[in-house]
């Protein structure tokens, strides 16, 4: 939490722009990007700067035209994203920093249990009736997509999909453990709240992760006001994390896969602050 006593840790003015990686932050990363293909012309584009027009793009929320001309053109920086999706350098990313994160929390590199939630998000002035459908759900008339997240304990990500609002939270749910592909082989609890419920989600959770057990928090019928509910609460505040990045603020993208790129991106930013965070 920010407090006056602790500022110094979160002070960036050292830097060109607040959303540029330190250089702690800059020696996390630079190991898991692949090294140029052999053959040809030698890379001549700086990395680190591509890594800083995207952490701009993400963090103030602006324009690809918008880039400043101090960091690399807008076609390069984007190409960049399109190619580390595509080859899965960001989930390999995503994927290093999170086990630091929870080694350097005391905590056993693969969780065994997580949170399951989703985020509708209104989507930008674009696109037609496919790339931004209505969410169906009771009360929402939101039209762009869906953000679903797995997160452990401690509110890190540890997967993530994005899909048109029209899908409901129960088969959206079954595509995010679909996809996990055994990537966290320790999961044993799964805590989600009553959009999860029934048996259509229940069946498709034992079709994919047969030792999962489903766990529904509800809220209280006697509860008045504001409540916190237990375990719901840690993937609501992982969302309020994310959303610091106004790119996330509305879905801008077109595509559903650059939009999951971005919102890998805002969590590789959230924990590469975390593990350089120094105590003054």
């Amino acid at each position: 939490m920010w407090t006056q006593e602790n500022r110094g840790r979160y002070d960036r003015r050292g830097q060109r722009f607040p959303s540029d990686l330190t250089d702690a932050e800059w020696a996390l990363i630079e190991p898991l990007i692949a090294p140029a293909k052999r053959g040809g012309n030698k890379r001549t584009v700086d990395l680190r700067a591509v890594v800083d027009g995207l952490l701009y793009v993400l963090s103030t929320g602006c324009q690809w035209r918008a880039l400043p001309t101090d960091l690399p053109p807008r076609a390069t920086v984007h190409g960049y994203l399109d190619r580390w999706d595509y080859d899965g350098t960001l989930a390999r990313i995503h994927h290093t920093l999170f086990m630091a994160c929870r080694e350097q929390a005391g905590r056993a590199a693969s969780p065994t249990a997580a949170i399951l939630d989703s985020q509708s998000v209104k989507g930008a002035e674009k696109g037609g009736r496919r790339s931004t459908r209505r969410a169906t759900m009771p009360g929402k008339t939101i039209r762009g997509k869906k953000r679903h997240i797995l997160v452990d304990t401690q509110g890190l990500v540890m997967h993530a999909l994005v899909h048109p609002a029209s899908v409901q939270d129960r088969t959206g749910g079954v595509w995010v453990m679909a996809t996990l592909f055994g990537l966290y082989p320790f999961l044993l609890r799964l805590y989600a709240d009553g959009g999860y419920q029934g048996p259509a989600f229940k069946a498709g959770l034992r079709r994919v992760c047969r030792r999962l057990k489903l766990t529904i928090v509800k809220r209280s019928k006697k509860a008045q006001g504001f409540v916190v509910l237990p375990k719901r609460w840690i993937v609501e505040r992982t969302f309020a994390w994310l959303n610091r990045c106004r790119r996330l603020a509305k879905d801008w993208e077109c595509r559903s896969r650059t939009a999951r790129a971005f919102l890998l991106l805002a969590s590789i930013r959230l924990m590469t602050r975390k593990l350089c965070q120094t105590t003054i």
